[in-house]
């Protein structure tokens, strides 16, 4: 079985789960499936040597011949939201254009990222006539509420509505990440029928605890052992609520135990960046992106790590990060709209929820983990034992192979 994915990003760029992406492809590689991408250029998170690396690479073969990637130019992504939607709609053109005039293809499979890739998928169906299955990972246009991108109810919300709704009654199957995400898309008319539920894993093996002296970050970076860390790891963007963390952060600067380091990047980075220098907020580090190779390190490098958002825009998600959190032993502080998140930390005792944007309960929530270092270790169990009953690698990318094979 041939499938045809047309990759808004693809390996080796960074991105915060990138890993999920090659697990399916190691996957359906063992199970027998073949993949053809078509992909831009890498260039996301590279270095000017890396990026360099593949100026004239146009076909890759990988997973033991089991993934084909078929590499086109593109110029780079940049900050200009202009010129990067520019980028998404050329890119969108290229592989639409390759899409309808490939080969032997007997099923299209793409991601919610970019959110017209569904459309674009679901437009190469008319031509190759083959069934289109759906990776929803974030809600279109649902994850722009409560940002200065959309209003519900503006042009861009109901432009994104109809490439919602149009990928939505073209899609065979629909792949959602959370129960939330399900009743979510339901009420919006899409059949149960066609809906399958899995949640996004973490390689248990790839994320594991690294005690505090084997970290290899610490000596890296120069950060003292002996504090108190809380940690936030991933995309440093719009939606994250990055104000009030650093809000918290300096009224718990009298403490010099407790530090806050954010690990990422984003759209929100150079404001952050900015708002520690007016302020003169001193225990707050930023790192960069860290390799995928020391990813047990980075999760494991605070006492406590966190979900946060904004309050309206997280109501449907549950973060891929928080499983790589609970997988590295550590306890989940979120700050989140009420979803089944909550339920999760709540019933497993992993951590502490706190309703998205109430600042009071964030901090409390800080400080009674900092004050009792032993209820940490106890959620920090919980939360991998969570994981490994629950939401391994080899449960997760399973469940995404038995949807392609049901098509076989």
């Amino acid at each position: 079985m041939r499938i045809l994915q047309l990759a808004g990003y693809f390996f080796p760029e960074k991105a915060a789960s990138i890993y999920l992406e090659e697990n399916r492809y190691s996957a359906f590689s063992e199970a027998g499936l073949h993949t053809v991408v078509y992909a831009a250029r890498p260039q996301r998170g590279l270095s000017e040597e890396e990026y360099q690396e593949y100026k004239y690479k146009k076909l890759e073969m990988m997973y033991d011949g089991g993934v084909e990637v078929h590499r086109f130019a593109m110029y780079r992504e940049g900050k200009n939201p202009i010129f990067r939607a520019l980028r998404y709609f050329l890119i969108s053109v290229v592989q639409f254009w390759k899409g309808v005039w490939s080969k032997d293809i007997d099923l299209i499979y793409v991601a919610s990222t970019p959110p017209t890739q569904g459309a674009l998928a679901a437009l190469v169906k008319k031509f190759k006539r083959v069934p289109f299955v759906y990776n929803l990972q974030d809600i279109f246009p649902d994850s722009l509420a409560g940002t200065d991108l959309a209003q519900k109810g503006g042009l861009l919300w109901k432009i994104g509505r109809v490439i919602e709704n149009f990928t939505y009654r073209n899609a065979d199957k629909i792949i959602v990440i959370s129960e939330d995400f399900k009743k979510n898309i339901m009420a919006k008319g899409v059949p149960e029928e066609k809906i399958v539920v899995v949640y996004n894993w973490v390689d248990e093996e790839a994320v594991v605890d690294v005690p505090r002296e084997k970290n290899i970050l610490f000596d890296r970076y120069g950060l003292d052992r002996s504090k108190f860390y809380i940690t936030y790891n991933g995309n440093i963007g719009l939606t994250q609520n990055m104000d009030m963390l650093l809000e918290v952060a300096k009224a718990l600067e009298a403490n010099e135990d407790i530090q806050f380091i954010l690990v990422g990047n984003g759209a929100y980075l150079k404001q952050v960046q900015q708002i520690i220098r007016e302020r003169n907020i001193g225990n707050v580090t930023l790192l960069p992106f860290q390799p995928y190779e020391d990813i047990s390190h980075v999760f494991s490098l605070g006492d406590v790590s966190l979900v946060i958002s904004k309050p309206g825009v997280g109501a449907n998600s549950v973060p891929s990060k928080t499983w790589s959190i609970m997988s590295a032993s550590r306890p989940v502080l979120a700050n989140f709209d009420e979803n089944e998140l909550k339920t999760i930390i709540e019933k497993n005792n992993c951590g502490f929820f706190t309703k998205a944007g109430d600042k009071g309960a964030f901090t409390d929530a800080i400080l009674k983990l900092y004050n009792d270092k032993e209820l940490c270790r106890e959620m920090g169990k919980n939360g991998r034992q969570f994981v490994m009953d629950n939401l391994t690698k080899a449960v997760g990318t399973k469940k995404y192979v038995d949807v392609i094979k049901s098509f076989e």
